[in-house]
């Protein structure tokens, strides 16, 4: 279905709103701007000499894992200071009021900056992964870790200034696994660029578009795959989808709703308890 052009008419989502029993949220880097998040794309998105494109890679791992650790450990201490934005909050509060109501709420996200886990929503999948998880690249374990700085050597490393010489630390100083004697060099568990997400994740991910009967887009571009494919899929069975977006996407005429603007504005109103809503 194309829609000539989606309707911003705030009333009729909300009636859409009232009767949905499963919401699917598909949330990302424009949800996290919001909180003064560095998204690393498009003009200014440069770390030293670097976009993000030419560090988070297998391939920039394997050659100098000093340098992208030094990368990852800036974006983890910078979101050490970032808060959650009114979006985060009105999702995560959304999703505590329905569930008492018998409703689910699912955010599926392509921020890898816990921004949702910190704002309180409980059922989200992080499809990108987090800066506050690592994996070993010798034993394969996934553990979260939010020590700061995450290892010795890096203390007070990573400035993003283009002078800033590279720490160039020895690979046996960065994070190291701490199963018992694996001792393997550690990566941030974020997917990079040229790699595919995780099936399982993507399972559960397939189960809740399935279901939903209402899907909202929010902060994102709709052009990073797989992503950009969720919410069309949904809206090809006939559901509606919502985008709240600062500006039309190359997937809005497949919505039904688009409101433009901060999602930190939209988002709230749109969310909010609905006059119909029965609070036990």
């Amino acid at each position: 279905v194309r829609f000539s052009s989606p309707r911003v008419d705030m009333a009729d989502f909300r009636e859409v709103f009232a009767k949905a029993k499963h919401i699917a949220i598909i949330t990302g880097a424009g949800v996290s701007a919001e909180s003064g998040v560095p998204t690393f794309r498009g003009a200014g998105g440069f770390w030293r000499k670097w976009q993000a494109q030419e560090l988070a890679t297998p391939e920039a791992f394997a050659r100098n894992p000093s340098r992208v650790w030094e990368f990852y450990h800036y974006r983890r201490e910078v979101m050490l200071s970032k808060h959650p934005n009114p979006a985060h909050i009105a999702i995560a509060e959304c999703e505590r009021r329905l569930s008492k109501q018998g409703r689910s709420v699912v955010v599926i996200t392509q921020n890898i900056d816990e921004l949702h886990r910190k704002a309180g929503t409980k059922h989200l999948l992080e499809i990108h992964g987090s800066l506050f998880k690592t994996r070993c690249t010798n034993c394969g374990n996934v553990a979260a870790n939010y020590k700061s700085p995450i290892c010795p050597a890096l203390a007070g490393k990573g400035a993003p200034d283009p002078e800033t010489e590279d720490a160039a630390i020895p690979v046996e100083d960065l994070p190291q696994c701490e199963e018992d004697g694996c001792n393997g060099l550690l990566r941030p568990h974020v997917v990079w660029f040229g790699e595919t997400l995780d099936p399982d994740i993507l399972t559960e991910v397939e189960k809740e578009l399935e279901i939903c009967d209402l899907c909202l887009v929010v902060g994102t571009s709709s052009v990073v795959y797989p992503a950009a494919m969720f919410a069309p899929q949904v809206s090809a069975r006939g559901v509606p989808v919502a985008e709240f977006n600062m500006e039309a996407t190359p997937a809005t005429n497949r919505f039904r709703f688009h409101f433009p603007g901060p999602c930190g504005t939209t988002l709230p109103p749109a969310l909010a308890r609905h006059h119909t809503e029965i609070i036990s």
